[in-house]
């Protein structure tokens, strides 16, 4: 509940500080004095958009601050406490407006972006302006009204998420489905590409040891001639070779040695050189046996040899790494070819977040239809109240098409009314005149004002077109929706003026250079004189007052 209002410096509002109750606060003044700045300064409070024209003239900044009661408002609690903004059983929202424009919100003493201001506003306040009625209009509008009225929102909160589940394996099967289509051709290729190389089937290292065999079979001639000449050398030439050569030098040193046993390590080293030698010429003549002369092995590592390197060209790889090159196309191809497992198994679930998206629609469907039927009466009852005697109001709820996937639900929702017997139900646009539709949505308003969140209900002059019994009426079923919630009534009939619990007057004063305006509370005498201006105007007699006391009494 909204238990003080501060404004500086806002408009034409030097300084504003009032305290406000519980039940119907009503607030009145004469034509143009600014009945209605309060709610304007409100609005801020609440995320309305600011300028430096709101800054009163003179002044440096604007500054306006609402103090709300919270301590059964769980939904603020709850909002606060999760944004860290907690201030006990308290919300003190503040907005404040430089001569250059620049604007601050504050929760708590807490500087918060606006956007914040709006969140915790939904909580805290609603207001209906003057021209509310012509939201009545938007189809969108008439379903969250329904919605609200039958306090819908785990109903319609479950219809979004099984909305959202069902868009999104819509939008990847999109994507997927996309992509298969683009990807047909490359995958034509890819297949083309991993039967080839599967064919082909060049190891790990396998490129490596084709060239070295192939080199050793290419130059087997020159390998056996050279090692033919290298075994001359060690020990096959009859008149010089290595291994002869040393043994005759171990001979030498074994006579030197009967004379110096000093030399004994010469002969050590000598005698290992002739081992390396010796075990040398027989790896070499090893080797040199097995040399074979094999045209059709080589001709067949020259072609191996030539395709590798024909393939590696086409992948613009080295050789050697076309074994690597094969598992990245193998594997790319699997990837795309996954999509396909993929695509299946998200059509399997669309289709059933589809069916869980329908029944969640279906129990919501049934339920508004269901409300609808009660507010119909309750509406059509109001109407009678207010002046329209014959008026009956319908709620038309149509289930679509269960391709119809929408956030909202399946129903198409579309207020309907006739004023007068014998004409048929049309929709809302087209049958009622401005003074009607104004007296349908005060109507809607009072109804399901109870069912709407916010503890606070702000009427800014909804009563406009309205006058005698009628304007009785509309008081009437404010104050009793005031016993509930708290009723702020910007309003110009005293009919409506008296039926409230407090009243408030605004008056706008001006010393001819400066014009600022104030709100007062009137005491019962006060509310008497001032009940008596709003129903004889300036001339204030007898009788008006006495009408005057009449409305007060009668509430």
């Amino acid at each position: 509940m909204l238990i003080q209002l501060t404004i500086n410096d806002f408009a034409i509002v030097k300084a504003l500080d009032i305290e406000l109750s519980s039940g119907m606060t009503t607030i009145t003044g004469e034509t143009g004095a600014g009945k209605s700045i309060a709610i304007d300064a409100l609005s801020l409070c609440l995320g309305a958009r600011a300028d430096s024209s709101m800054v009163r003239v003179g002044g440096k900044r604007a500054d306006i601050c609402a103090t709300f009661s919270i301590k059964n408002n769980n939904s603020a609690l709850k909002y606060l406490q999760k944004a860290e903004l907690d201030n006990e059983n308290e919300c003190i929202l503040r907005r404040s407006i430089s001569a250059e424009g620049r604007s601050k919100g504050y929760i708590n003493g807490r500087s918060v972006p606006v956007s914040q201001l709006k969140e915790i506003g939904q909580y805290l306040l609603n207001i209906h302006g003057q021209h509310a009625h012509q939201g009545l209009l938007d189809s969108s509008k008439q379903l969250s009204l329904l919605d609200q009225y039958a306090n819908h929102h785990k109903l319609v909160a479950q219809v979004e998420i099984s909305h959202q589940n069902h868009q999104c394996f819509s939008k990847e099967l999109k994507i997927l489905l996309s992509i298969q289509q683009q990807a047909a051709a490359k995958i034509q290729l890819l297949e083309y590409q991993v039967e080839e190389l599967d064919q082909f089937d060049l190891q790990v290292g396998e490129f490596e040891q084709i060239e070295h065999d192939h080199q050793r079979l290419s130059n087997s001639e020159t390998l056996q001639y050279q090692c033919n000449l290298l075994l001359d050398q060690l020990s096959d030439d009859n008149e010089h070779n290595l291994e002869q050569a040393l043994n005759s030098a171990l001979v030498t040193l074994d006579e030197l040695l009967t004379h110096d046993q000093s030399m004994s390590s010469i002969s050590e080293m000598l005698q290992g050189a002739l081992i390396q030698v010796q075990e040398s010429s027989s790896e070499l003549r090893h080797y040199n046996d097995n040399i074979e002369q094999n045209p059709q092995q080589l001709a067949e590592l020259d072609q191996r040899l030539s395709k590798a390197m024909q393939l590696a060209r086409k992948h613009h790889v080295e050789a050697n790494v076309l074994p690597q090159r094969h598992l990245e196309i193998r594997t790319e191809l699997a990837s795309l070819s996954d999509n396909d497992d993929r695509i299946i198994q998200l059509q399997a679930q669309l289709e059933d977040t589809k069916q869980q998206y329908v029944a969640d629609a279906v129990l919501l469907s049934d339920s508004r239809q269901k409300h609808a039927k009660k507010l119909d009466k309750l509406i059509s009852q109001s109407m009678r109240r207010l002046g329209m005697e014959h008026g009956v109001f319908q709620i038309s709820v149509q289930q679509q098409n269960n391709q119809h996937v929408s956030i909202h639900g399946i129903d198409l929702v579309e207020f309907k009314v006739t004023a007068n017997p014998g004409q048929p139900l049309e929709p809302l646009h087209k049958v009622v005149s401005g003074g009607e539709l104004s007296r349908i949505s005060l109507a809607i308003s009072v109804i399901t004002a109870n069912k709407v969140a916010t503890p606070t209900l702000i009427f800014d002059e909804v009563d406009v077109g309205i006058s005698g019994q009628t304007a009785a009426t509309v008081g009437k079923m404010l104050r009793e929706l005031g016993k509930s919630t708290q009723i702020l009534c910007v309003t110009h009939l005293p009919q409506v003026a008296g039926c409230g619990h407090q009243q408030m007057q605004v008056v706008k004063k001006t010393d001819g250079k400066t014009t600022h305006t104030t709100m007062t509370p009137l005491l019962k005498q006060q509310r008497v004189v001032e009940l008596a201006r709003l129903l004889g105007g300036d001339k204030i007699s007898q009788h008006t007052l006495a009408n005057a006391q009449e409305l007060l009494m009668a509430n």
